[in-house]
């Protein structure tokens, strides 16, 4: 076992991981049971109830332009009430009560004010990932988030539950029971995390000093942060990245269940198979392929996130029925976009986590979501104008995307003087 512990870091990591690491990371497993249940019908489960391709895109991007404002706010937040109490607080507005609206919904309204509650979850991302890798061993960064996102992925062995209960019931009562499944969870998630964690040393300082200090002088003191970023060139290379990937996953989120439900034919209770056998394939991709990249080496593995989720997104919009070779090119999409998702997810929380400041981590944690939604917010929009056009074209819009990415990878890395000044930060 100690062998094992030694030759494979990333299982080592996991077993010795400590105080809030560890509560927050085995912790994550919670999604599996509950919002990654309801997560692969959201898009059908709204067409179901009446909305039509650029409805769901406007709820897509009420939903960033939500984020965008919390996520302004996230930082003087997190600092005023501390990251283990932002946690608690606005995980359950931002998730727990959001299910039970989608549980009870009937239409588009339901929708918009779900998703204007469900974009409070900008301050928990925030709070929660200073909870998460404060106190942290700075060598483990990629390792812990590698366990958070398999962690989430986990949710695969549950993918079943839903798909038995929507062939049982039919989709929209049986996504109303997993909305309120979801919301008993995400309620005990909540409530366990805050119990088994407690407050970040840098966490305790930022509260301390902002006790006396008013809101307004909080978000004005962003003035600091904002010349931290505009001085660090890999804090915004981070950005750059953050806002390609954010909307590149919004839009795969959103639109992928309308093109495999109505353009290639799947039938709803086939569809949580898909997400589950990527996800499957993502974890399996962490031990074997994610966990051998090196954090003071990301330029090629960037280069191979972005390409790996081109060629799935090519292989996607190639497919017209659900005949033989549909299912077998449907498969090898999933393929490519398990590893250019898993990739690329992993390297953006690394890439921020590495150069964002520490004392000023929560505030430009927080511009950097503000930027990253203020960029995003057209994005669902412009998807669903797109989708009713052709179910083909918001994965074309990504495609140009990813290659953008290609493109700031290879501007960012290209001057041997600054890569050397590059390696020597990320192996800090």
């Amino acid at each position: 076992m100690k062998k094992l512990l030694k030759k494979h870091q990333l299982l080592r990591t996991l077993i010795e991981l400590r105080g809030n690491s560890r509560a927050c990371v085995y912790t994550e497993p919670m999604w599996g049971l509950s919002m990654n249940l309801c997560l692969p019908y959201a898009t059908v489960y709204m067409l179901a109830l009446g909305l039509n391709d650029v409805q769901v895109g406007i709820v897509a991007s009420i939903y960033m332009f939500s984020q965008m404002i919390f996520a302004f706010l996230s930082g003087a937040i997190t600092d005023k009430l501390g990251r283990r109490l932002s946690t608690a607080i606005f995980d359950f507005l931002a998730w727990s009560v959001p299910c039970l609206i989608w549980a009870f919904s009937h239409g588009f309204w339901f929708f918009v004010v779900a998703a204007m509650l469900n974009g409070m979850m900008k301050i928990p991302q925030v709070s929660w990932n200073c909870l998460l890798i404060e106190d942290a061993p700075k060598d483990r960064i990629t390792h812990i988030y590698s366990w958070v996102l398999i962690a989430g992925n986990l949710s695969a062995l549950f993918a079943p539950i839903s798909s038995i209960m929507v062939a049982k019931l039919t989709l929209v009562p049986a996504i109303r029971i997993l909305y309120i499944n979801a919301f008993i969870i995400m309620t005990l998630k909540a409530i366990i995390l805050y119990k088994f964690s407690t407050e970040t040393a840098i966490g305790k300082t930022r509260r301390e000093i902002s006790r006396n200090i008013s809101w307004v002088e909080m978000l004005s003191g962003y003035k600091s942060a904002i010349n931290k970023i505009i001085n660090s060139r890999g804090t915004i290379f981070a950005i750059i990245i953050c806002v390609l990937v954010e909307i590149v996953t919004m839009i795969g989120t959103t639109f992928w269940q309308i093109v495999a439900s109505r353009r290639i034919g799947i039938p709803d209770s086939l569809l949580p198979v898909f997400p589950m056998a990527r996800s499957m394939l993502t974890i399996i991709l962490f031990f074997t392929v994610i966990s051998r990249i090196k954090q003071t080496k990301l330029k090629w593995p960037l280069y191979g996130g972005f390409l790996s989720s081109i060629a799935g997104y090519i292989l996607l919009i190639s497919i017209t029925n659900t005949g033989v070779w549909g299912y077998i090119i449907l498969s090898v999409s999933l393929i490519f976009e398990a590893l250019g998702g898993a990739v690329l997810s992993t390297l953006r929380e690394s890439l921020v986590a590495i150069y964002a400041d520490p004392e000023e981590r929560s505030g430009i944690m927080a511009l950097l979501q503000t930027v990253v939604m203020l960029m995003s917010v057209p994005f669902g929009y412009i998807g669903g104008l797109l989708s009713d056009i052709s179910r083909i074209l918001p994965f074309v819009m990504s495609i140009v995307l990813l290659l953008l990415g290609i493109i700031a990878t290879t501007v960012f890395y290209h001057q041997p003087s600054m890569q050397r000044n590059l390696k020597t930060k990320e192996s800090i």
